[in-house]
């Protein structure tokens, strides 16, 4: 991205997160963003399907008007064309399929045509069932049987100078427009016109990293379930010392996630650090008083997810609070996570972020790992990393810029010798999403400031 572009892109953003009002409210929307990650949080509503396919479609169509023009814009692009087959649904087509279309129909084409001088962007499908009405049919196969000689017409008509479509070799997020489909859309258009088709990598990438208003309305309230569910998971409702396996938790999580109509986007982990046991123990054990419990646990609801990992101690007979050791452990990881978000910069790669961040904790004398990354429509969503577990130093997955009007997991962990564990090397890892406004870093939900305790008695 030009600097000329990436100045734009953190202009226009903050249009996109002005105030709005949402219709329907619940008590999800009346979860606001919070430093503070509150103790036992009781779980918000959840949806009935109806209203959350209302939801979906609302947020979908608020994007559409506003996301759209403003990247396309950003990006200088005249037109995007987006094509998807069904079951092989492309990135960035999937998340414009209204809540009622769970998958593409036949061979689904959306075309964005941006008229200019101001003009509304047009919004077309080439399909033969359309869209719900997010999109105008622009194809009657009895007129015109030929699908791609539809696209051509359209295209030729409004003569655009750009035409972007999907093919990436930087991110997965943009390269979704298979060899097949690309060969039967340029055999069908006119040599000047495929002469003019650029690369959608960028476009694709912003689509999905820009968060609305409207969705971070929603967003605390879904943390707040994450939340929740991990609460009760690290809890004697669930947890029997002496008894209960780490396996048995991680299926809790599912069985509870399904009766309550929500998916994992990918299956929770618990584990366990212990005294005299170098490293995480991750097969199924038995959870004992004096365990350092860990977990990692994600969720999607209302098309958006979250990550979320926190500590739990398990108190021995007579504790009443954690050996001093493993709360300082926290603290560190803590001080860890305010040096990270700190060293946001809008418009900065996460490479620059990353060895700042790193040069400042190590400065300190922390002992830091940080592999933060965007999320939204995806876990590991479109965006730049900031580090890797498996690399600290720069990456060329961490040349993309940081940019305002964006959700992050805020990942990291910071390891500590403690004391009353024989100076045994321990993993305090920790895990909150957070939304950037190109200036500051504020959690979704808040943080663990403090480690959840299990009475063994």
């Amino acid at each position: 991205m030009n600097q000329g572009k990436l100045a734009l892109a953190c202009a226009t953003m903050a249009a996109l997160y002005a105030p709005q009002a949402m219709a329907g409210e619940t008590d999800l929307y009346a979860i606001p963003m919070s430093e503070t990650e509150r103790a036992n949080p009781a779980l918000p509503t959840i949806l009935p399907l109806k209203e959350r396919a209302e939801v979906v479609d609302r947020i979908l169509a608020e994007r559409l008007e506003t996301v759209i023009p403003a990247i396309m814009r950003e990006q200088g692009i005249d037109m995007w064309l987006l094509m998807s087959r069904e079951y092989f649904e492309e990135p960035v087509l999937a998340t414009m399929l209204d809540a009622q279309s769970f998958h593409a129909r036949r061979r689904t084409i959306l075309i964005f045509f941006d008229p200019g001088d101001g003009q509304p962007v047009e919004r077309l499908t080439v399909s033969r069932y359309g869209l719900a009405d997010l999109f105008e049919p622009s194809w009657a196969p009895e007129e015109e049987p030929d699908q791609w000689k539809a696209v051509a017409d359209i295209i030729a008509a409004r003569d655009p100078d750009k035409i972007a479509i999907n093919y990436s070799d930087a991110t997965r997020f943009g390269d979704g427009m298979t060899l097949s489909q690309y060969r039967a859309m340029t055999e069908a258009l006119p040599e000047e016109y495929a002469e003019r088709i650029v690369s959608g990598e960028t476009l694709s990438v912003r689509w999905l990293e820009s968060r609305t208003k409207a969705e971070l309305d929603l967003y605390p309230g879904i943390v707040r379930i994450a939340h929740a569910l991990i609460s009760e998971a690290f809890s004697r409702r669930v947890i029997t010392p002496g008894e209960t396996t780490t396996h048995e938790v991680r299926w809790w999580y599912r069985e509870k996630l399904a009766s309550l109509g929500i998916a994992p986007w990918f299956h929770p982990s618990v584990a366990i650090q212990r005294e005299g046991t170098e490293g995480m123990i991750y097969e199924d054990t038995v959870i004992q008083p004096g365990d350092l419990l860990w977990t990692d646990f994600g969720i999607t609801y209302l098309r958006l997810n979250t990550d979320t990992q926190h500590l739990a101690y398990v108190l021995k007979p007579g504790e009443t609070e954690a050996p001093e050791g493993l709360r300082e452990g926290l603290r560190r990881t803590n001080r860890v996570g305010d040096i990270l978000t700190a060293s946001f910069r809008a418009g900065e790669s996460g490479n620059e972020i990353l060895a700042r961040a790193r040069a400042a904790a190590l400065a300190e004398g922390l002992d830091p790992s940080i592999y933060s990354h965007p999320i939204g429509f995806h876990g590991h969503g479109a965006g730049t990393s900031i580090g890797f577990w498996d690399n600290q130093q720069a990456d060329p997955r961490g040349e993309y810029p940081v940019l305002a009007g964006t959700t992050w997991s805020i990942e990291f962990t910071n390891y500590y010798e403690v004391p009353e564990w024989g100076g045994q090397r321990v993993d305090f890892r920790s895990e909150e999403d957070a939304f950037f406004d190109g200036e500051t870093v504020r959690y979704l939900d808040g943080r663990q400031t403090e480690l959840t305790l299990i009475p063994s008695d």
